[in-house]
């Protein structure tokens, strides 16, 4: 099982079940949608699932405490994963998802067949930018279908 380490989080890919238990317990329609297809991805790719599955963002100093989750929505053909994200509220302000955006992004960029790593925020969404800038995500000046997307680059002085 793959999985990552920063300096404050474990990073790792979630299994089917673990998903499936996700899936069963989201009151949110979009997002029970969002990890249906995610599932759906990983079941479709199993010897690709961690470029679908949900990963879980637990913290080092106590186990089994997950402060939130991220996904890449798929490695595309062109050599491009994008990463969505999301913290639980009382773990925001804390450094945690700038932490864990950049601890992947710069781990995606080193596995074989990504060239580049993406993402995108709702205009209105401040702290997401924030993430992303912080993190070492630049702005493409293009919007897609949630607002404006941005490009990892892996030179970038934190």
């Amino acid at each position: 099982m793959t999985k990552l380490e920063s300096e404050r989080l474990f990073l790792y890919p979630v299994s089917d079940e673990e998903m499936q238990i996700l899936i069963d317990q989201e009151p949110d329609a979009g997002m029970k949608q969002a990890y249906s297809e995610m599932l759906q991805g990983c079941k479709d790719t199993p010897t690709n699932r961690i470029w679908n599955a949900v990963w879980f963002m637990e913290l080092k100093d106590s186990p089994g405490v997950v402060v939130g989750d991220f996904s890449f929505k798929g490695l595309g053909r062109n050599g491009m994963v994008e990463i969505g994200y999301g913290l639980k509220e009382g773990y925001r302000h804390k450094g945690y998802m700038t932490e864990a955006v950049r601890t992947v992004a710069k781990w995606a960029m080193s596995q074989e067949g990504v060239c580049r790593v993406e993402a995108e925020t709702t205009v209105e969404n401040e702290a997401s930018r924030r993430v992303l800038e912080r993190a070492g995500f630049h702005a493409m000046g293009v919007c897609g279908e949630e607002g404006p997307r941005y490009l990892y680059r892996e030179n970038t002085e934190q």
